[in-house]
């Protein structure tokens, strides 16, 4: 049930993932499956996106920070079990659009990112988030 209760998923925006320089995490095809599992649940659970983009940039060689913030996830979801999309019955059938991107917010490669979410209704029907190609050289760049 979107909206129902404050989102928190743990990470927060201004993380410092991308500089930390720390411990290798020594299981890191049981980071993989997890992060893999989470990319699977943000269909449902659009929350998670973030999260989830931020953890899959580090599969290839995960920290033990990394790890733990993962851990902070799965907290997050047994914290708030049968919250997710619900389609609500109603005659209203109006797209509504919102999109919204920032500046350089990706600490490693300095690229914008960019958003958008699509209701019928109250009802969320689709959602993305995306890093841009190439980096903006302002934040009306980034918006555009």
């Amino acid at each position: 049930m979107l909206g129902c209760k404050p989102i928190d998923t743990s990470i927060e925006q201004n993380h410092r993932f991308a500089h930390a320089s720390g411990e290798p995490f020594a299981h890191s095809e049981q980071y993989s499956r997890l992060v893999g599992r989470f990319v699977y649940l943000s269909v449902s659970r659009p929350e998670l996106s973030y999260s989830v983009h931020v953890l899959a940039q580090f599969l290839s060689v995960p920290q033990i920070s990394h790890w733990d913030a993962t851990i902070r996830v799965l907290r997050y979801l047994k914290g708030s079990p049968g919250q997710g999309i619900l389609l609500q019955p109603t005659t209203d059938l109006r797209l509504t659009e919102i999109c919204d991107s920032d500046w350089a917010a990706c600490p490693l490669s300095r690229r914008s990112l960019s958003g958008y979410f699509v209701f019928l209704g109250r009802s969320p029907v689709s959602w993305r988030t995306k890093k841009q190609p190439n980096v903006a050289i302002s934040s009306s760049k980034a918006e555009y």
